[in-house]
């Protein structure tokens, strides 16, 4: 079978105007790109199972890690953390079940600098202690740096100073406010947050507590129904 293509003498340049003119197209040339334009679609499909593939397999191993990390947790472990805020920073797992609570609060950058500061104070050496100082600033401390802490001014000029002449007490007063504030503010809501309720077992039983005051109360309030 053979198929008239008509074209328009607009866009033959070399024709006259007043003479259309056409071009006898045969079935193969019909055909041709159709197969190519059903090749270039299986290619595109085999392209995204790839990568939907490649993707699925990501989300499966940060799962399992993220599972891993958690199972490594006892419920007796995490219950003691909420003896004290202390007890919490004390344990490595705490430290990092708390980094996690604070990165959904958008305020980790106050345990990164509370440990920034222990490791600080921890140099053996007085090598690289101005350099060390000058990161911590400009990192924590400086007035629109990347993770600035909230402190007042007068501990920022404080600082600001002993860069001069560092030594490993010169965060000293800055780390004990935002442990403060860590305490006082994250701390309680941490406690009372999925994650740590899951780790300690304790929603569970929070759940099954509210059903039996529920049935309680619903037993005691009950009527008889009058017929």
């Amino acid at each position: 079978m053979e198929t008239l293509l008509f074209l328009f003498p607009q866009m033959n340049f070399t024709a006259q105007k007043e003479e259309p003119y056409f071009k006898r197209l045969g079935p193969r040339d019909t055909q041709k790109p159709a197969m190519k334009s059903d090749s270039s679609r299986q290619q595109s499909k085999e392209r995204k199972d790839r990568a939907s593939l490649t993707r699925s397999g990501s989300h499966e191993n940060v799962g399992q890690k993220s599972k891993t990390t958690s199972s490594n947790i006892s419920p007796e472990t995490a219950q003691r953390w909420s003896d004290s805020f202390e007890e919490l920073m004390k344990n490595a797992d705490g430290v990092e079940t708390f980094s996690q609570f604070l990165r959904t609060e958008f305020s980790e950058e106050n345990l990164e600098f509370w440990l920034a500061c222990e490791e600080f104070k921890a140099y053996d050496s007085d090598t690289n202690l101005l350099s060390r100082a000058e990161h911590i600033y400009n990192v924590f401390i400086e007035s629109d740096s990347p993770k600035e802490v909230n402190i007042d001014y007068t501990t920022k000029m404080a600082i600001r100073t002993n860069l001069a002449q560092p030594t490993r007490s010169c965060f000293e007063t800055a780390q004990m406010k935002v442990y403060s504030l860590m305490k006082k503010d994250s701390y309680p809501r941490f406690l009372h947050s999925d994650l740590y309720l899951r780790l300690s077992g304790r929603r569970m039983f929070r759940r099954r507590s509210r059903s039996c005051v529920f049935n309680e109360r619903a037993s005691g309030t009950a009527k008889p129904t009058s017929w």
